[in-house]
């Protein structure tokens, strides 16, 4: 598990699309702050199909960058 506190644009030369998996959000509540925490299972090539593989949660300071990387990207 990580929590992300901040995110900044990366730079590589070489980028593909990964396998397809699903992933599911939660809401976690801590000292009234909300943070978002993402889970995915994993690809179905994966032995124990619909195992959660990772889980990221996002701070609320990292969710306002998400948030601008969003509407200023898409």
């Amino acid at each position: 598990m990580a929590l992300v506190i901040n995110i900044e644009k990366g730079f590589k030369n070489k980028h593909r699309i990964q396998k397809r998996t699903e992933c599911s959000y939660f809401i976690v509540l801590e000292n009234g702050k909300k943070y978002l925490q993402l889970e995915t299972t994993g690809s179905e090539d994966r032995q124990m199909i619909g195992k959660v593989s990772q889980t990221i949660q996002f701070s609320p300071e990292a969710i306002k960058k998400l948030k601008e990387i969003l509407s200023k990207e898409f």
